[in-house]
């Protein structure tokens, strides 16, 4: 006989509005509006629940959910309907409590608070108020809407539940890029690279890999979950900490600014394996599945140049001289051809499950799904935008491990002419700069009149 499947219990996610295009990939287990802060889930217990709250820098906080409604009326329905024998091990006499009031696009006055707790007199409470440290914490939450210039007398959605755990946005501040040892132009937003490092399920343990690794930020959140980190960079400068600082107001950077002291900062050191100076085109690796995860920002072209080793006949003369002893030579690299080789890479160098976590730059008129890479060894998870501009955006690709990569394999974005829609992202640095020259034109011609 069949076991029954344990019953999902239904929790209240309260989210930041904040990165509001990442929450897509969690649409399957959401049960209600995509723009609100308010989302409803169904988890099997309450220690998975915290466990996401763990991990998530993109909550506030979940609730148990108790009760709700589109009315004050509903919710006391709601409430009453709630099986009191989930209800009464956190209402005893021996216990400490306190209500909250949350209310989204509306401040309640003080005394508007406490009639909307006193109307829970109905809950039997048979514990003692604790404002400082009570032992279980309720919370009555109401959602105005979405509109700061029209904001109804009356909330649209009203919730009632027992705070389980918060998420993890102190970790936003306390990574921040602004107080961050080594940086450089493209250094990522701390809450961006925590959001990578989830799409990556980068757990303890595992190797994650940056192929354009730069001063390190995206290492750094992985290894905060405990992953060994690792990564490479085709310019010298960077990777060992060397040439002008990108900081304001100071012109080189220090002795001890390097991706090391980046996580020697943070108290994670013991997770950084290293980093290389290397062409991200011409794989450095032996053959084999070797990292769980590989997490990257290319270059776009914008704020850091498309280079990789090599030369051109008409650029042979031009050699770059990175420190005096040091020289190379460096050729243009399409930004198709970076997707094409990363990829082809990841499909090689991934375990089985393993993720590719990049982003993807785009011209938005000119969109579409089929001008996002493919490659039969890996399966498209989620694809999230960030807009850039009213005509440009990145957009977070997720993709994963499902197949062995095998000798035919090498080459395969080359058939049927599947290739030809991407050549689109090479000329993305003229359409990005074209746009940026109309607007100031436009601005130009306001301030004339």
């Amino acid at each position: 006989m069949a076991l029954a499947a344990p019953a999902l219990r239904r929790y209240l996610l309260l989210l930041a509005q904040e990165h509001l295009e990442f929450r897509l990939p969690f649409a399957s287990l959401i049960f209600s509006l995509f723009q609100s802060p308010f989302w409803i889930l169904s988890v099997p217990s309450e220690e998975m629940a915290r466990g996401l709250m763990k991990r998530t820098v993109c909550a506030k906080s979940i609730f148990e959910l108790w009760g709700h409604g589109r009315s004050a009326g509903e919710l006391y329905a709601s409430l009453k309907n709630y099986p009191m024998d989930k209800m009464l091990p956190y209402l005893q006499s021996d216990s400490t409590y306190k209500v909250h009031i949350h209310t989204f696009n509306k401040t309640l006055t003080q005394a508007q608070k406490i009639k909307k707790i006193d109307a829970l007199e109905f809950l039997p409470f048979k514990g003692k108020v604790n404002l400082k440290k009570p032992e279980h914490i309720f919370w009555i939450l109401e959602d105005y809407g979405m509109d700061p210039n029209n904001v109804p007398e009356e909330p649209f959605h009203l919730y009632f539940g027992r705070w389980i755990a918060d998420g993890q946005r102190e970790l936003i501040e306390s990574y921040s890029v602004k107080k961050r040892h080594f940086i450089g132009n493209t250094s990522m937003d701390a809450c961006l690279s925590f959001i990578m490092a989830n799409h990556g399920r980068v757990k303890p343990n595992d190797v994650v890999y940056d192929p354009f690794v730069g001063t390190g930020g995206l290492l750094i959140s992985s290894a905060h979950f405990g992953a060994y980190v690792c990564g490479t960079d085709i310019d010298y400068n960077t990777i060992h900490g060397l040439g002008k600082a990108s900081r304001k107001n100071q012109k080189w950077r220090g002795p001890d600014e390097n991706i090391r002291a980046n996580l020697r900062q943070y108290g994670l050191e013991k997770y950084y394996l290293d980093a290389l100076v290397s062409d991200s085109s011409r794989p450095i690796w032996r053959k084999g599945m070797l990292f769980d995860a590989i997490i990257t920002d290319p270059p776009y072209g914008i704020r850091e140049a498309t280079r990789r080793m090599g030369s051109q006949k008409e650029i042979v003369k031009s050699a770059e001289r990175s420190t005096e002893n040091h020289i190379f030579v460096s050729s243009s690299y399409h930004l198709s051809d970076i997707f094409f080789d990363l990829l082809k890479f990841a499909a090689e160098y991934l375990v089985m499950g393993g993720r590719l976590v990049y982003w993807l730059p785009i011209y938005r008129p000119e969109y579409t799904e089929e001008i996002i890479p493919r490659h039969p060894c890996l399966k498209l998870i989620s694809n999230c935008e960030q807009m850039l501009s009213s005509h440009t955006s990145r957009r977070l690709i997720t993709m994963e491990k499902v197949k062995e990569f095998k000798d035919q394999d090498q080459n395969s974005y080359l058939l049927d002419g599947q290739h030809m829609p991407y050549r689109g992202h090479n000329s993305f640095r003229e359409k990005y700069f074209s746009g940026v020259t109309k607007r100031i034109a436009k601005e130009e011609k306001d301030n004339q009149k």
